[in-house]
């Protein structure tokens, strides 16, 4: 399962690179739009090959919740971090504008950072509910037992960020 989630994300960004090199390198917009539209077919082959993999009899390990927490984050950050590269591949091959950078003080930093918890709490809820979805299709909670540890590590990890998001708020950074 970790070679295939590696070799998803390898894809994902072989993907990516290939759409915003056709749009911009080549000037084939429609190519590179088509190339970009085919990301979450990534996601895709990863859930669907993980659900392959314990329905076909594996027992569910920490690679599987790795699984649903890859899509879960990938489908949460994809659109922005698809919008971040197409700034800087638009900026660097095509001569458009520098893209800005995020915000460094205050509210519009701590504005930022709740953004980022925005995020990060909605690929907790997908990575949960997509664990969920995988032990109610596999139908035996023995074999996939492992994965009820990522309902708290996704609680753990959505409670990081949102001390990170109010520590900006409560404590703003401020320029010197």
């Amino acid at each position: 399962m970790v070679s295939l989630i590696v070799a998803g994300e390898i894809g994902f960004w072989v993907v990516l690179t290939a759409g915003l090199l056709a749009r911009y390198g080549l000037r084939l917009r429609r190519t590179g739009a088509v190339l970009l539209a085919l990301l979450p077919v990534v996601d895709l082959v990863i859930l669907g090959a993980t659900v392959a993999d314990l329905r076909g009899g594996a027992t569910a390990d920490w690679t599987h919740g790795l699984a649903a927490a890859y899509v879960g984050f990938s489908l949460a950050y994809g659109r922005r971090l698809v919008r971040w590269a197409d700034g800087h591949a638009a900026h660097r091959l095509a001569g458009g504008p520098k893209p800005a950078g995020m915000p460094r003080y205050g509210t519009p930093r701590a504005r930022y950072e709740w953004g980022v918890f925005a995020l990060t709490l909605l690929a907790s809820a997908i990575t949960v509910a997509l664990v969920a979805a995988v032990q109610w299709l596999v139908g035996d909670g023995a074999r996939t037992a492992a994965l009820d540890s990522w309902y708290p590590r996704m609680g753990l990890v959505a409670g990081i960020n949102l001390l990170v998001a109010v520590s900006y708020t409560v404590f703003p950074k401020r320029e010197k």
